[in-house]
């Protein structure tokens, strides 16, 4: 049973985009790696920019800057 966790920045993603996420990954499992779609768990975790840093920052703080 494959199991995929997709984090995103919780900027707006609609539900219809997470919708075609869960359901490519799942596709694509099964085509490449012969994977049971019936079985494939795709979570989708999205994460306040606050709460996620690259290079010593916050995201937020990063796009603030323009970074």
């Amino acid at each position: 049973m494959p199991y995929v966790n997709i984090k995103i920045t919780r900027e707006g993603a609609t539900a219809e985009q997470k919708a075609r996420l869960i359901e490519g990954v799942t596709a694509l499992l099964a085509r490449e790696l012969g994977k049971n779609p019936a079985t494939t768990v795709v979570v989708i975790d999205e994460i306040d920019t606050d709460n996620w840093g690259i290079g010593g920052e916050s995201v937020t703080v990063r796009r603030r800057s323009g970074r």
